[in-house]
C-alpha cells in the first residue's frame, strides 16, 4: 500500500509528487449477480453504502446479492445497483488507501457514480434519481421500435452515414477510436448499419432493451429534469468531465442539465479520455464491477496505467 496523501482535493495531483488519479465509473452492462458483496464482508464503508441503498431502495440489495440476474438486468433496476456497487468499491478504496483522485468520469449511467464520488450528488439522491432514469428511459420507447449497434470503423464514415439516413439514428457512444455504436429507430439503424457495411465497416447489432443516448429517449428527458432541477448538489472536490462535453465541470449550478442533456446526448468517451490524459493523469482506476473501461481505455491510450478496484483483494492487493 501506497503512503496516504495528505494533499486537498483541490490540489490533489497538482505536483510532481504523487500519483495522478482519474477515477472512472463504469455504465450499463457491468453488472453481475453479487457485485460488491465481497467489499461489503471486509470494508465498513462498502456496508454503509450497501446499507444506504436497502433503506432508500428496499429489496434492492437482495436482488444484487442473490438474483435472479435476468431481474437485476432491468433498466430501473440495474442504474442503482450499479451506481451502489462503483461506489462502494471508490469509498472502501479511498478508505484503505487514503488516496484522493485528482479528476473523474463516468461512462453514462457511471457519470452519476463520478458525481457521488467527487461530493457533488448524496448516495441517496443518485439512487432515486438512477431508479427513476432507468424507469423512464424504459417508458420512453416502446419495444422493438428502437435498436443499436456496435460499429467498428473511422467515427467520420460513422457521422456522416448517419446524417444522411432517413429518420432517427445517431452515434451514441464513441467509445474507441474505431468503436461507435449508433442508435435510434430500428429501420433507420438497419439503413445505416446496411450503408456501413457498403463502406467496409464491420457491424454489431445490439441486444438492448432500448435505444438509448438518441433522440427517441427525449421523453425520458423531460421527464427526469424536474427530480435533477429538485437535487441540491453540493460543491465538487475533484472536477468531473461530463459526458455530453467532454470537458470539465466543477460548477453545481450546471449539474442538472448536463445530466439531462446526457439522456439523449452522445457519450465523448474517446474525447473524455483525452481530456483526462491532457491533464497529466497518469493513472486511471476503474472502480465497481467488470473490466470494460479498461479495456476502452487501452485502445484509446495504449500505454496508459489502468487499474481495476471492483474486489476486496484488488483493495488489499493494491499498489502504485
Amino acid at each position: 500500500m501506497t503512503t496516504p496523501n495528505t494533499e486537498s482535493p483541490s490540489t490533489q495531483g497538482s505536483s510532481t509528487e504523487g500519483p495522478r488519479i482519474a477515477a472512472l465509473f463504469p455504465g450499463q452492462g457491468s453488472h453481475a449477480v453479487g457485485m460488491g458483496v465481497d467489499l461489503t464482508q471486509h470494508f465498513p464503508h462498502a456496508e454503509e453504502v450497501y446499507a444506504t441503498k436497502e433503506a432508500t431502495l428496499p429489496g434492492l440489495r437482495e436482488l444484487v446479492e442473490v438474483g435472479p440476474f435476468d431481474e437485476l438486468t432491468l433498466t430501473a433496476n440495474q442504474q442503482p445497483a450499479l451506481v451502489a456497487a462503483s461506489v462502494a468499491a471508490y469509498r472502501a478504496w479511498q478508505a484503505h488507501t487514503g488516496l484522493t483522485p485528482m479528476v473523474a468520469a463516468g461512462h453514462s449511467l457511471g457519470e452519476y457514480s463520478a458525481l457521488v464520488a467527487a461530493g457533488v450528488l448524496p448516495l441517496e439522491d443518485a439512487l432515486r434519481l438512477t431508479r427513476r432514469r432507468g424507469e423512464l428511459m424504459q417508458q420512453a420507447v416502446p419495444e422493438g421500435v428502437g435498436a443499436m449497434s456496435a460499429v467498428m470503423g473511422d467515427p467520420a464514415v460513422v457521422i456522416q452515414v448517419c446524417q444522411d439516413t432517413a429518420g432517427i439514428v445517431q452515434p451514441a457512444n464513441f467509445n474507441a477510436p474505431t468503436q461507435t455504436v449508433i442508435s435510434g429507430e430500428k429501420a433507420a439503424v438497419e439503413t445505416a448499419s446496411a450503408a456501413l457495411k457498403a463502406r467496409g465497416l464491420k457491424v454489431i447489432p445490439l441486444k438492448v432493451s432500448a435505444p438509448f443516448h438518441c433522440q427517441l429517449m427525449q421523453p425520458a428527458a423531460e421527464g427526469l429534469v424536474g427530480d435533477l432541477q429538485a437535487t441540491t448538489y453540493g460543491p465538487y472536490a475533484f472536477p468531473v468531465v461530463a459526458n455530453v462535453t467532454a470537458e470539465l465541470s466543477d460548477d453545481p449550478k450546471h449539474t442538472a442539465d448536463l445530466l439531462d442533456r446526457q439522456i439523449t446526448g452522445s457519450v465523448r468517451w474517446v474525447e473524455t479520455i483525452q481530456t483526462l490524459a491532457g491533464l497529466g493523469v497518469d493513472t486511471f482506476i476503474e472502480f465497481g464491477p467488470g473490466t470494460v473501461l479498461t479495456g476502452l481505455l487501452k485502445r484509446i491510450l495504449p500505454e496508459a496505467r489502468a487499474i481495476n478496484v471492483g474486489t476486496a483483494q484488488h483493495i488489499k492487493e493494491f499498489e502504485l
